[in-house]
C-alpha cells in the first residue's frame, strides 16, 4: 500500500534521502520493533522510532510512572505519575504519530513468555536497567535469530552496541557471567545525568533504523563507550567468543533459563527484612550501614550507626556481635539484602535488612 499524502508530507525529509526514499519509508511502515523498557533509554528510542514511521512499536514495561522518573524519562508527563509506563508511553507516541501502531505490554518478560513475545518483532531494543533481563533478551534474540540493540547508562557514562549472533558476538561473548548484584548500584543508587539516556537512547534508535533500512555499518562487533563529562566517544572491537555457551562452536544453552537465579538476584526472605517503624520494638537494635565511603560523604550515616562497606563485610565480621539485633541498610535495600544473607550464613541470625533502604524509608527511625 503506497504512502498517503499526509505520510509523504510527514516523512518528506526521509523521502529525499539516498538509500531511504519511498521504498525505505514503506519498509519502515511494515517494520515491527519491540522496545523493552519505557524509561530513560526507552523514551528517546521510542520517540524517534515513532517519529521515523516504524509501523508497529511494542512497548514492554511493567512499572508505573514515578515523579523521580521525569528528570530523564521524557516519554512521560507530570499528569501521568502513577499510571502504567506502557500506557503513558503509548499515549505520548500516539500523539506524536497517530499512524504508528503502539502495543503496550504491561507484563514483565520472563523465560516463560519471552520467546513468544519477541518472535512477533523484527528488532528488539534493550532499554532495561537490570542484568537478568539483559541476559534474557540476549539469549532469546540469539535463539530466535533476531538483532538486539543494546544500551546502558550509569552516572555520566553510557554504552551502546548491536548484538546479532548470526553476524557477530552476543552479549554473553562480552560478559560471560553477571556481576555480583550487590556491587552494581542502580541509577537510583548511583544517579544518572538526565540527558545521558537521551544520548544513548538516540544512538539505539539510529542503529535500529539502520538495521531496518539495511543502511550503513551497524554497531555489530563494536562497543561504543560514551563519557558525557569529557564528551568523548571511544570504540572497542568485540570478537565472537568461540567458546560462548550460547553462540559459540558448541553451544550448551538451547533454551531460556531462570535469569534471576543466574544473576544471583533472588527475592528477599520477608523474615529477614524490617520496616523502620518496627526497629523500636527490637531489644538490642544496632544499625549497620553497608554503603561505600563516597556515599557516606553525600549522605551521612544514621546517628549511632556502624559503617562497614559491603565489599569488606566478610572479612570484618569479628567487629560485630551475633547477639545484637542488626538492622542493615544501604540506599535502596539491595546491598543490605545481600549483606544479611552473608550474615545469616555466618551465624548472625538476628540480622535484618531495612526494607527499601534510605531512599524510601524514614531517614530517622526511632528506637
Amino acid at each position: 500500500m503506497p504512502l498517503t499524502f499526509d505520510e509523504e508530507t510527514r516523512y518528506s525529509r526521509h523521502l529525499i534521502l539516498p538509500g531511504v526514499g519511498m521504498a525505505g519509508q514503506e519498509q519502515l511502515r511494515r517494520a515491527r520493533v519491540l522496545v523493552v523498557g519505557a524509561g530513560g533509554l526507552g523514551s528517546p528510542a521510542a520517540l524517534y522510532l515513532a517519529a521515523a514511521g516504524v509501523g508497529t512499536l511494542g512497548i514492554a514495561d511493567g512499572d508505573a510512572v514515578d515523579l523521580s522518573n521525569l528528570q530523564r524519562q521524557v516519554l512521560h508527563r507530570t499528569s501521568t505519575v502513577g499510571h502504567p509506563k506502557a500506557d503513558s508511553a503509548a499515549a505520548t507516541l500516539a500523539d506524536l504519530n497517530p499512524g504508528v501502531r503502539v502495543i503496550p505490554l504491561h507484563t514483565r518478560l520472563t523465560a516463560a513468555n519471552a520467546r513468544e513475545i519477541l518472535a512477533a518483532y523484527d528488532v528488539v531494543v534493550d532499554c532495561t536497567d537490570n542484568f537478568p533481563t539483559r541476559y534474557l533478551l540476549n539469549d532469546a534474540c540469539a535463539l530466535l535469530g533476531k538483532p538486539l540493540v543494546f544500551g546502558s547508562i550509569y552516572r555520566f557514562e553510557g554504552q551502546a552496541s548491536v548484538f546479532d549472533a548470526r553476524r557477530g558476538p552476543c552479549y554473553r561473548c562480552l560478559f560471560p557471567a553477571p556481576p555480583d548484584p550487590a556491587r552494581v548500584p542502580s541509577c537510583a543508587e548511583g544517579g544518572v545525568l538526565g540527558v545521558l539516556p537521551g544520548l544513548i537512547g538516540t544512538i539505539q534508535a539510529t542503529e535500529t533504523l539502520k538495521l531496518l533500512l539495511e543502511l550503513g555499518e551497524p554497531l555489530i562487533g563494536r562497543l561504543l563507550l560514551v563519557d558525557a563529562l569529557a564528551l568523548r566517544f571511544r570504540e572497542l572491537a568485540l570478537g565472537k567468543n568461540p567458546d560462548c555457551p550460547l553462540c559459540g562452536a558448541a553451544p550448551t544453552i538451547t533454551d531460556l533459563i531462570d535469569y534471576a537465579a543466574f544473576c544471583g538476584v533472588t527475592p528477599p526472605d520477608p523474615a529477614w527484612e524490617i520496616d523502620p517503624a518496627e526497629i523500636g520494638t527490637l531489644p538490642h537494635p544496632v544499625l549497620l550501614d553497608v554503603r561505600e565511603a563516597w556515599e557516606l560523604d553525600e549522605t551521612p550515616p544514621l546517628p549511632g550507626a556502624r559503617t562497614i562497606p559491603y565489599p569488606q563485610l566478610a572479612r570484618r565480621l569479628t567487629e560485630l556481635d551475633s547477639a545484637d539485633d542488626l538492622v542493615v541498610y544501604c540506599t535502596r535495600g539491595l546491598r543490605s539484602q545481600a549483606a544479611v544473607t552473608l550474615l545469616h550464613r555466618a551465624g548472625f541470625t538476628k540480622a535484618r535488612s531495612l526494607r527499601g533502604g534510605l531512599a524510601v524509608s524514614n531517614p530517622n527511625p526511632v528506637f
